[in-house]
């Protein structure tokens, strides 16, 4: 019987005799609040009854959590970001497996407009005001809280508190 891929070296099965259980099926997410001034990025979904979120989406093998941020992002809406903090890390466990999602703050990294064409990824992108986004269809309150959350001055950790397992403790 074939192993699948191991997420940490693809090139080697999966096989941890020394673990004492199998392991939990665990699916990460990046999700990403991009600001510009006082506007948000917005990306019109093709999928999920083509409403209104947050650039966002799996992170797949071999990838960081914050290449698949910066990935997701350009994929969706056609902006490359500069990752500036972590908002939140979300472990959400049920009965089969977990949930992680790692909650980016971000800026554009250039003056590149949203993508208005549709493709596979998304329907289009637009940068939207807190007073705007009424106007929006949104997946959720998720995307206004996360907004006002941000425009509030909420605390946002530093990119350094996601390390590589085995990297060195910073000491300051």
């Amino acid at each position: 019987m074939s192993q699948p891929p191991d997420p940490l070296n693809s090139s080697l099965p999966v096989y941890y005799p020394h673990m004492p259980r199998d392991p939990i099926p665990t699916w990460c997410f990046a999700l990403v609040v991009v600001r510009r001034g006082d506007r948000f990025l917005l990306v019109h979904e093709r999928k999920h009854g083509q409403l209104w979120y947050l650039p966002a989406g799996r992170v797949e093998f071999g990838e960081s959590f914050m290449a698949a941020a910066r990935r997701e992002t350009l994929e969706e809406a056609g902006i490359p970001i500069r990752l500036t903090g972590v908002i939140r890390v979300e472990h959400s466990p049920f009965e089969r497996g977990a949930r992680m999602r790692v909650v980016f703050l971000a800026e554009p990294a250039d003056d590149a407009p949203p993508k208005t064409v549709a493709d596979d990824e998304s329907l289009g992108a637009e940068w939207v005001s807190l007073a705007e986004l009424e106007r929006y269809p949104l997946r959720g309150e998720e995307v206004r809280d996360l907004f006002e959350y941000v425009a509030s001055g909420g605390p946002v950790s530093p990119l350094s508190i996601l390390q590589h397992e085995g990297m060195p403790y910073a000491r300051e």
